[in-house]
């Protein structure tokens, strides 16, 4: 399924699932203005499709310790396939790295970074991260606050999107 082929009411289930994903299918079924078991279809279609991912409850870091967030910015010395794939399982292994995205231009990855602490992220980034193989250089950015943390898509600009194509 490609976005465009999704209906009206798969784009609405996969917002209201992105909003809120432990409501009832009940009240999903509510909320897109269809019946429960077309509903629970829907949501299996769209979860065997790959649009839907995985269910996670949004866990509030600093309540459990982490402290600090950082963004390293990486640059290989190597950007071979072979050396690119195996940077990123090496980042998939590190536990203090949450996400790690390629770039192009003079940075090869970000790594959004959490630790318990400054030390235990300094720790990291000192015997793990720049001692990588291939690593020619770290850049790191310590995260002050975060004015917006919002996961998912924007559904409202899909939807302006498609009703200009209509």
């Amino acid at each position: 399924m490609a976005s465009t082929k999704l209906d009206e009411i798969d784009r609405k289930i996969l917002a209201e699932l992105q909003a809120d994903g432990r409501m009832t299918n009940v009240e999903l079924a509510k909320r897109v203005g269809i019946s429960a078991p077309p509903c629970l279809r829907r949501v299996r279609t769209l979860e065997e499709a790959g649009y839907i991912r995985g269910y996670h409850a949004d866990v509030n870091p600093r309540e459990l310790g982490f402290e600090v967030k950082v963004f390293a910015m990486v640059r290989l010395h190597s950007q071979a396939e072979s050396d690119l794939s195996a940077f990123e399982e090496r980042c998939r292994n590190w536990p203090l790295v949450r996400e790690c995205h390629m770039l192009n231009g003079e940075i090869d990855f970000v790594l959004k970074c959490a630790a318990p602490d400054l030390s235990s992220f300094q720790s990291f980034l000192t015997s793990e991260l720049t001692a990588a193989e291939n690593v020619a250089s770290v850049k790191t950015s310590l995260v002050i606050r975060c004015a917006k943390d919002e996961p998912g898509v924007p559904f409202e600009v899909l939807e302006e999107r498609l009703a200009k194509l209509a």
